[in-house]
């Protein structure tokens, strides 16, 4: 996301490379390259006007001390205002209530039912709560058993009334289950349309009325771009919702609506969608989409995912194999595993400094670990307990066995040493749990 805008502003930002100071000429010459980069990228023209004039009325005068050139200090003054364009801070789900009830609203396609299997998961896996996911669209042809289906990936019951096409009774229904059943937050999955019509929204606001949701969440398709903010504001005026979602963000490379949205319904951006998993939705943070926006990385995301992963039981006995050098394969797709679970491996690289520059052309496979896997799994036991062993006819076998080439083996074995021989290395310094939070401490 935001490949090409993060380009932009920093082709804009040198324009003040070898300057000794800002001047209302050097600026406005930038400012022009940034208001364009932020209507390329799909950003309201008001709000890239508005944006600009902000950026530049905090840059002028300002005294460019020896330690900082004008070109960082004018990145610095962008990422505040980029900061503030998107809400300065981060805003939590409301889940006050007994149950909470949260209503989704949006239109057709934008990733309702998948975001609220999302949703359900986040706050069953990470809060320990007993979610209840409620099938409220009684129109769209499978949406019932598409919430059927996202239910039972995450392990998270589903309430249904098969045949009934009353969504406000069903709604009504669903709340009176969860309390008998000591569901602690109801997610409603409404229906939405391909454009927004009057019987829609009526229907939205009788669900409204009837349960008296704690928090209603507008959740939108970024992709779509500035007609997502025009959509959310027609929402808002109806629905006076709480918060947004954006679905899709990983799928644009503009990112307007993200900016833009904020702005137009004053209401936070409360959470992400990544990818199609069902734990691809991030909270949004304002300070590190800028940062992301600026090339400049996401390291906070990067260690928390790391640390989410992250088996203390299973860090000590690595610990102590590695100062025994006994790191085998069975350790190494372990680590393959771990890493696995955090998420899309392009969105992962995405998050270090500089990486996403560097890898924007690039087509990362989810699926590039597959091979090492069938190499590993064709080994015997003894085999991944003891690498030195593997001799030419074993490397046949095994490219024979994974379906690979004797090459791919050997690589995979060059890459092994090479990583068994830096893990002893960090091993040596420092366990892994320290370094994790040493990198949370300084990047906070």
């Amino acid at each position: 996301m935001f490949e090409n805008l993060t380009d932009k502003l920093e082709k804009s930002f040198k324009l003040l490379k070898g300057q000794g100071k800002i001047t209302e000429i050097n600026v406005a010459e930038t400012l022009k390259e940034v208001r364009r980069a932020l209507l390329d990228a799909d950003v309201n023209y008001k709000i890239a006007k508005d944006f600009t004039a902000k950026v530049k009325e905090h840059a002028l005068g300002q005294e460019v001390i020896k330690a900082i050139n004008p070109g960082q200090l004018m990145i610095k003054i962008v990422y505040d205002e980029l900061v503030e364009l998107m809400g300065g801070e981060t805003v939590e789900v409301n889940l006050k209530g007994s149950p909470a009830i949260i209503l989704m609203s949006g239109l057709q396609g934008s990733g309702k039912t998948t975001f609220s299997g999302k949703l359900a998961n986040r706050l069953k896996t990470k809060q320990g709560k007993r979610p209840l996911l409620v099938a409220c669209d009684v129109y769209r042809p499978a949406a019932i058993e598409q919430l059927k289906v996202v239910g039972a990936a995450i392990e998270v019951p589903v309430f249904t009334e098969e045949g009934s096409k009353d969504p406000v009774r069903i709604a009504k229904e669903a709340v009176k289950f969860a309390k008998l059943h000591g569901n602690d937050v109801v997610i409603i999955d409404t229906a939405g349309r391909l454009a927004i019509d009057e019987l829609m929204m009526k229907e939205i606001e009788a669900i409204k009325s009837a349960v008296n949701p704690g928090e209603i969440l507008f959740v939108v398709d970024a992709m779509t771009g500035q007609d997502a903010v025009n959509t959310a504001k027609e929402f808002n005026d109806r629905l006076n919702f709480d918060g947004v979602v954006l679905t899709k963000l990983d799928g644009d490379t503009r990112g307007g609506a993200a900016l833009s949205i904020r702005s137009v319904v004053t209401k936070p951006i409360k959470f992400v969608g990544t990818g199609e998993k069902m734990d691809a939705i991030d909270a949004f943070y304002p300070n590190r989409m800028a940062e992301r926006i600026l090339g400049k990385g996401d390291i906070r995301s990067l260690v928390e995912r790391a640390q989410e992963q992250f088996d203390e039981e299973e860090a000590r006995k690595l610990q102590k194999r590695l100062a025994k050098d006994q790191f085998n394969f069975d350790d190494f797709l372990k680590q393959i595993q771990q890493i696995k679970k955090m998420g899309n491996l392009k969105d992962l690289a995405g998050m270090i400094p500089g990486m996403g520059k560097a890898i924007k052309d690039i087509d990362i496979d989810d699926n590039a670990f597959k091979s090492i896997e069938a190499i590993i799994h064709s080994m015997t036991k003894k085999e991944r307990a003891d690498a030195s062993i593997i001799d030419g006819s074993r490397r046949k076998r095994i490219a024979n066995g994974s379906g690979t080439t004797i090459q791919e083996v050997n690589r995979l074995l060059k890459q092994f040493a090479d990583t068994r021989k830096m893990m002893k290395m960090v091993s040596s310094g420092s366990n892994m749990k320290n370094a994790l939070s040493q990198a949370k401490g300084k990047h906070r």
